[in-house]
């Protein structure tokens, strides 16, 4: 399990997380949503140790994230796949290599095991004869996938999406939902998944969060989330540029935290 537990997170004078808190138990793929600069990727940072929060705590299998030995963080990393929003995969090294990269930081595998393991991630992304190509070589669509087998190649318990369909055609985003899709389904794989396209929320998505000032607005299913009266939801999951109703009642917490709601266990509770 992931938790998120009364987290802040300032930048200097900029208070980006505001007492965010939100379980992800094992086999979800919980989707986070919210505007540019709310928080998303930050969220996610702290979960692998690239961010500590100023308060709060995140754990990951009972792991207090912020407060482990510098060995136990790499050991704890090594369970959890992180795939970058524009790929991060290294020009100058072929995709094979960069597959590779993880599987030969730990040292804990033979050339030969590794080129088996960095032939099966490309296959699970029907990308089997790539692997002697360069970056520059493949479309966007197709770098996006080999992101995801250098994830997938540590046979990590979690994955971590930041923005996975970013710049993509809506028929390549299809695409990469259904391999995060196939990354759960056939490796058990619990993911977390931020995005701002909400037809790839819908798709992935056992539960969906949405980041709103800080904190979560509101927390459901597809289907209750969908069906949301809250109207800064509502805005964000319809592309509304404006707000029917004045500034007070947009102001006030959702109905979902009127009637109890909270950002913890699954759907709105």
């Amino acid at each position: 399990m992931i938790k998120w537990v009364d987290v802040y997170k300032a930048f200097g004078e900029k208070k980006v997380l505001d007492g965010f808190t939100l379980d992800v138990h094992e086999g979800e793929a919980v989707v986070i949503i919210g505007y540019s600069g709310a928080g998303k990727s930050v969220a996610i940072k702290h979960v692998v140790g690239l961010l500590e929060p100023d308060r709060g705590t995140v754990e990951v299998d009972d792991n207090d994230v912020p407060t482990l030995p510098r060995k136990e963080l790499y050991e704890l990393r090594a369970h959890i796949g992180y795939v970058f929003q524009f790929a991060a995969l290294f020009d100058s090294m072929t995709i094979g290599d960069n597959v590779a990269m993880g599987l030969r930081k730990r040292g804990e595998m033979s050339e030969s095991d590794i080129a088996h393991r960095v032939a099966e991630a490309l296959e699970l992304v029907d990308l089997p004869d790539v692997q002697h190509q360069y970056p520059a070589e493949l479309s966007g669509g197709m770098r996006k996938r080999v992101g995801i087998a250098r994830a997938v190649a540590l046979r990590p318990k979690y994955i971590l999406y930041d923005e996975p369909t970013t710049g993509l055609d809506p028929v390549t985003s299809a695409v990469i939902d259904e391999l995060m899709i196939r990354m759960r389904e056939k490796l058990g794989v619990t993911s977390v998944v931020i995005t701002h396209d909400m037809r790839s929320a819908y798709r992935v998505g056992s539960r969906i969060a949405m980041l709103y000032d800080g904190r979560v607005r509101q927390v459901g299913t597809v289907e209750e989330i969908q069906h949301t009266k809250d109207p800064i939801v509502r805005q964000f999951i319809e592309g509304r540029a404006t707000l029917e109703g004045d500034a007070a009642s947009l102001a006030a917490p959702g109905p979902a935290f009127e009637s109890g709601a909270t950002a913890r266990g699954g759907g709105a509770e």
